[in-house]
C-alpha cells in the first residue's frame, strides 16, 4: 500500500477510536466532543508526521489526507455507539 492510503485508512480508525472515546467517557456535549477529537487529532498527526515524513512529497499531505473521513467516522460512531448504549 502506498503510503498516503494507509495514513487514510489509520485515520478512519482513530475517527473511530475517538468517537467510541466520547462514549466511554460519557462526554454528551458537541464542544467537549470536539475538544477531545481534535485532541486524538493533533496527537496521531504529530505521530504521523514522524513516521510517514519521509515517505510523502510535501509534510502536510499527511496532515490533510483524511481530514474528512476522520471527522466523518467521528460523528458517525459518536452517534451509533451513544445510541446503542444508551437509549433512551
Amino acid at each position: 500500500m502506498e503510503p498516503l492510503n494507509i495514513i487514510y485508512w489509520v485515520k478512519v480508525a482513530l475517527g473511530a477510536l475517538a468517537g467510541a472515546l466520547c462514549v466511554i467517557l460519557r462526554i454528551n456535549n458537541i464542544f467537549s466532543g470536539v475538544m477531545l477529537c481534535m485532541a486524538v487529532y493533533l496527537v496521531s498527526d504529530k505521530i504521523l508526521r514522524q513516521i510517514f515524513i519521509a515517505k510523502v512529497s510535501k509534510p502536510s499531505d499527511v496532515t490533510k489526507t483524511g481530514i474528512g473521513i476522520y471527522i466523518a467516522s467521528w460523528v458517525f460512531f459518536w452517534v451509533l455507539l451513544y445510541t446503542i448504549i444508551y437509549p433512551h
